[in-house]
C-alpha cells in the first residue's frame, strides 16, 4: 500500500468546518490503496474543539504531532480578550464591535504574520519532516489550507525531498473574501502573492472546491488543477429520524460573519411576522455556531430577536440532528467579489438532511447550481426582497403541507467515499508522472 503524508493544521479534537474534509478523506483512503500519515500541531489554537470527532479517526492511523507556537496570547492582550477566549476566524465578532485595538491587530496579522499566524511552524516543520521522512518514507505529500502555512511547509518538504505534492485549497489565498480587509502594505501584498505563486508553480497538482475558484487559480497561472468539492458522509445520517418540526424553524449552522449577514432577509421576515399572525406564531430562528454581533443587531432592528435562539457550538453529530429537525436550512453566501465560487462545506450536509434549503447568493454561483441541480430549494439573489418574500411564502406553505424529503440518490456523487476516490486518482497520477 502506498503512503501519503497529509499536512493539516485542523485535526481532531479540533472542531469546526476546517477539520471535516481531510478527516473524511483519511477515513476512506485505505479503500483506494493509500495509507495516510497525518502531520498536525501538538498544541493548536482552533476556533473550537469537538472531542466527538476523535472517534472518527481510523484505528492505527499514524498521527505525527509537533509543537507549535502561535501569537494568540499577545493578540488577546491587545484586544482585551480573556486568556481562555477562542479566536474566531474571518473577522467575526460575537460580543463587541471591532475597536481600534482589534483593527490594529488585523493590520498586524496581514502585514507581519505572512501568510498567517502559523508562520512560526514552517521552518521547524520542514526540518522535522525532512528528518522524519528519511526514516519513514512516503510516496506523496498533501497540504491543505488555510492556514496557508501548511502549503509553505509542503513546499519546503518538496524542495528537500522531491516528493510529488498535492496542494489542497479549501479556500483561496489572495482571492479570499476578507483579503482586502487585511489593510496590507504594498510589501505585504507582494509577499503574499509571491508565496502563492511559489505554491502554484511547484505543486504537482492544485485542488480546490469549486469551478469558479479553479478558474481564479488558472488566472493566477495554475495549469495543473482539479475540483473536488466538499461532501457528506452517509454514515453520519442513518440514525437521524425524519420528524416534521412543530415550528417553522429557519436554521443556520456554522460561523456567520458580518459579510454574510443578510439584512434584507431579516427585514422581509420582520414584515411577514408583523402582517401574518399565523406566520408570526410559528416562526423560529435558530443559530448554531459563532454568530457576529451584527446579526443580532439586525434582528433587534426588525423586531425579530424574540424569535431567535443561539447555540455557540455543537458536536458534529448533534448539529446534524438540528439540521434534520428544521423546517428550512439557511445557506448564506458572502456578498463579496469571490461570491460565485463560494460553496460552504455545510451545503452537502444540508442536502443530506433532506430538509428544504434557502440559498441567498448569486444565482450564477457554484452553490446556487448545486441547490438547483438537487431540487433542494429556492435561490435568491442579494437584496432581492420580492423574490425572497415569494420564496419564504412558498417554503412556509410547503411546511404547512407535506413535502417529501430529498433523496440521497440525488446527491450520491457528493459522498465522502466517492470523493476520496478522486483524491486517490490524483495521487496515483502525480506519482506516476514523477516516475515517467
Amino acid at each position: 500500500m502506498r503512503k501519503v503524508l497529509i499536512i493539516t493544521y485542523y485535526w481532531p479534537p479540533s472542531g469546526g468546518a476546517g477539520v471535516q474534509r481531510w478527516l473524511k478523506f483519511v477515513k476512506y483512503l485505505r479503500l483506494y490503496g493509500w495509507e495516510p500519515l497525518v502531520y498536525t500541531p501538538e498544541n493548536p489554537e482552533p476556533p473550537a474543539f469537538d472531542d466527538s470527532l476523535s472517534r472518527e479517526v481510523p484505528e492505527d492511523i499514524t498521527v505525527i504531532k509537533h509543537p507549535i507556537w502561535e501569537p494568540y496570547d499577545f493578540y488577546r492582550k491587545l484586544i482585551g480578550a480573556r486568556k481562555d477566549e477562542r479566536i474566531n476566524a474571518g473577522f467575526l465578532s460575537e460580543e463587541r464591535k471591532p475597536g481600534k485595538a482589534q483593527k490594529f491587530s488585523i493590520w498586524m496579522r496581514g502585514n507581519f504574520f505572512i501568510p498567517d499566524a502559523r508562520k512560526f511552524w514552517i521552518r521547524p516543520s520542514i526540518k522535522f519532516l525532512t528528518k522524519y521522512l528519511k526514516d519513514h518514507p512516503v510516496d506523496a505529500v498533501v497540504s491543505t489550507g488555510p492556514p496557508h502555512s501548511m502549503h509553505m511547509i509542503a513546499l519546503g518538504v518538496k524542495k528537500k525531498t522531491g516528493l510529488p505534492w498535492l496542494a489542497d485549497f479549501r479556500d483561496p489565498w489572495t482571492n479570499i473574501d476578507f483579503y482586502d480587509q487585511l489593510m496590507l502594505s504594498g510589501f505585504a501584498d507582494r509577499k503574499h502573492r509571491r508565496m502563492e505563486q511559489q505554491v502554484i508553480k511547484h505543486a504537482d497538482r492544485l485542488v480546490t472546491v469549486s469551478r469558479n475558484w479553479e478558474a481564479d487559480f488558472k488566472r493566477l497561472g495554475a495549469s495543473r488543477t482539479e475540483v473536488i468539492t466538499n461532501g457528506y458522509d452517509p454514515a453520519d445520517f442513518p440514525e437521524i429520524p425524519a420528524i416534521k418540526p412543530e415550528s417553522f424553524t429557519i436554521t443556520h449552522i456554522g460561523s456567520l460573519n458580518r459579510d454574510r449577514n443578510p439584512d434584507f432577509l431579516w427585514k422581509v421576515l420582520g414584515e411577514m411576522a408583523e402582517t401574518d399572525e399565523n406566520f408570526s406564531n410559528r416562526l423560529r430562528l435558530r443559530f448554531v455556531g459563532k454568530t457576529d454581533i451584527s446579526v443580532f443587531e439586525s434582528l433587534e432592528k426588525y423586531s425579530l430577536r424574540k424569535y431567535a435562539e443561539k447555540t455557540d457550538y455543537l458536536p458534529h453529530g448533534e448539529a446534524l440532528k438540528v439540521s434534520a429537525s428544521s423546517a428550512v436550512l439557511l445557506l448564506l453566501i458572502n456578498n463579496t467579489p469571490n461570491a460565485l465560487g463560494i460553496i460552504p462545506g455545510k451545503v452537502f450536509e444540508y442536502l443530506a438532511s433532506g430538509r428544504p434549503v434557502l440559498c441567498i447568493g448569486p444565482p450564477g454561483g457554484d452553490s446556487a447550481g448545486i441547490i438547483r441541480e438537487s431540487h433542494a430549494g429556492p435561490v435568491v439573489d442579494f437584496d432581492d426582497e420580492s423574490g425572497l418574500k415569494h420564496a419564504l411564502s412558498g417554503l412556509f406553505e410547503s411546511y404547512q403541507g407535506e413535502r417529501e424529503r430529498l433523496s440521497h440518490d440525488a446527491i450520491n456523487k457528493y459522498s465522502r467515499k466517492s470523493l476520496t476516490g478522486d483524491i486517490a486518482r490524483i495521487l496515483n497520477e502525480i506519482i506516476k508522472h514523477e516516475t515517467e
